[in-house]
């Protein structure tokens, strides 16, 4: 007794299968992660050292050199790139794709702070990020407001939001465009440091002695102890300006006798607006390999939560997402796909010219089309252009068993069979035909996932999807299709006034 005399006889078993093909692929549809292609990034891991005021020579022999010597061991890296720029030294590692990012990330993290004390003084403790530094942002954000000054929004995002959306799962960090950090600045008055024999470098060192907090220690008595703090740290712009540089011809020269100290920005050679108002730009770059539509909802789900805490005036906007683009993409692949099946059915009732007989592929498509997700949740795909492209083709492919099997009940039926008898003994007529056909599919369709490098990964879960829904429309022609010919197939009906009008 074949599959199909099973499902012939027990329509109600025939059911529950698809049923359960049907709920099975519609729970795996829900939980499938959704991006533009498929996965292939490799993890990438940037570690980037600043160190302001050196040359490209200097960056690369006393940093870049270094970093690249204590990072050589760690294991799975595929390859290191390296850059020297003035004032900064960025190396790019790229590992293999089985090398998970979080642990290649904190092994890195190791190697560097082994060797934290060979770099120079001057250079800045190095960043190590999952994600490569000169990628664009996939989400660019704006802060506005109607109140504050670009340096007071600089302030208060750095404060209150980027740390918030930084901690966000599936962000490598998040770029700062426009910032207006708050800053003291110095204007030196030449002459008045010539007149009194002073340097730049007097300046700087008369400020790194005057603004630092050190350790005072401690106080102990019989019964009590107390941490001494000393409040050295300079808090005003008056302070900086009374601050003794150095001593001439027993006067002290102060600060504001050599320059004029005032309240800046860091930097302030470049402007941020949006709508032509004053703004600072966020830019949330997205780790190598994360789902840029999942970055994006995580990401707008926690501006949410935000927005409610905003000071007044202030604005959070979203002015692009890469994720926009995807979805739109998405839906019209979507769309196309609809479109394809109800072509697919209106073909069918043109040539069959029967209404009952059309019910019945148009029934076992969808079967098979949402059974497909389920293979496409067990292999660990994702719902991307491709993997839709190959449910799109094989819309084609899965319709042509089901008009196999449907075709010769029905024609076992013509010549005067009973549709229960055309029905077991028509499906055990093209049972083998059917199952070699697919075989056949399968075996042009499975090699595609063994092509090598970044094209092999990239078409194998096109391959591998084509072939899981040939797979199951086999299935549901020998079963489901087979069970509906011997229900809804009628012995010499007349034909209805759909048949006629396509006769």
């Amino acid at each position: 007794m074949t599959l199909s005399d099973i499902t012939i006889k027990r329509p109600v078993f025939a059911t529950v299968l698809s049923a359960l093909i049907v709920v099975v692929g519609l729970f795996s549809l829900l939980n499938l992660p959704v991006r533009e292609l498929p996965s292939i990034d490799n993890p990438v891991v940037t570690i980037t050292t600043p160190y302001a005021g050196a040359a490209p020579e200097i960056v690369d022999t006393e940093v870049v050199e270094i970093i690249e010597g204590a990072i050589s061991g760690v294991d799975g890296i595929r390859s290191i790139t390296s850059s020297s720029r003035l004032g900064r030294g960025r190396t790019v590692v790229e590992f293999e794709t089985t090398r998970d990012i979080d642990e290649a990330a904190n092994d890195l993290r190791d190697a560097v702070g082994r060797i934290l004390s060979s770099l120079p003084d001057d250079a800045e403790t190095p960043r190590v990020v999952k994600a490569d530094s000169d990628a664009q942002p996939t989400m660019r954000i704006a802060i506005t407001s109607d109140t504050m000054s670009a340096a007071e929004i600089t302030d208060y995002a750095s404060r209150f939001v980027i740390d918030r959306l930084s901690v966000v799962e599936g962000v490598a960090q998040v770029e700062t465009f426009g910032e207006r950090r708050f800053a003291v600045r110095i204007w030196l008055d030449r002459q008045a440091l010539a007149a009194r024999q002073l340097t730049v470098t007097d300046i700087e060192d008369a400020l790194r002695r005057n603004n630092v907090e050190l350790p005072a220690g401690e106080i102990e008595s019989a019964t009590r102890q107390f941490t001494v703090r000393t409040d050295t740290r300079l808090g005003s712009i008056e302070e900086f300006a009374e601050i003794v540089v150095a001593r001439r011809a027993g006067y002290s020269v102060r600060l504001a006798d050599v320059a004029e100290v005032e309240l800046g920005v860091e930097d302030d050679r470049t402007t941020v607006r949006a709508n032509g108002k004053p703004a600072i730009g966020l830019g949330v770059m997205r780790q190598a390999q994360a789902n840029t539509i999942a970055v994006s909802d995580r990401v707008r789900a926690q501006l949410d939560l935000v927005r409610p805490t905003l000071p007044p005036g202030m604005t959070i906007t979203v002015s692009s997402d890469d994720a926009t683009f995807i979805k739109q993409s998405i839906e019209e692949v979507l769309i196309a796909l609809g479109m394809s099946v109800v072509l697919v059915v209106a073909v069918i009732l043109l040539f069959l010219h029967s209404v009952r007989a059309t019910i019945v592929p148009a029934i076992t498509i969808p079967v098979a089309v949402i059974g497909t997700f389920a293979f496409m949740y067990a292999f660990g795909f994702s719902i991307n252009t491709l993997t839709l492209l190959a449910l799109l083709l094989a819309i084609g492919l899965v319709v042509d068993d089901a008009i196999v099997v449907l075709e010769n009940i029905q024609r076992r039926v013509e010549h005067g069979e009973k549709p229960l008898a055309a029905a077991f003994l028509g499906t055990r007529q093209v049972t083998f035909a059917v199952i070699a056909t697919s075989i056949t599919l399968i075996a042009v369709f499975v090699p595609i996932a063994g092509l090598q490098g970044d094209v092999g990964r990239l078409f194998t879960e096109f391959g591998l999807v084509m072939a899981s829904a040939v797979t199951i429309s086999t299935f549901v022609a020998l079963t489901l299709c087979a069970m509906l010919c011997s229900v809804l197939l009628r012995e010499k009906d007349a034909p209805g006034p759909v048949g006629r009008f396509l006769e």
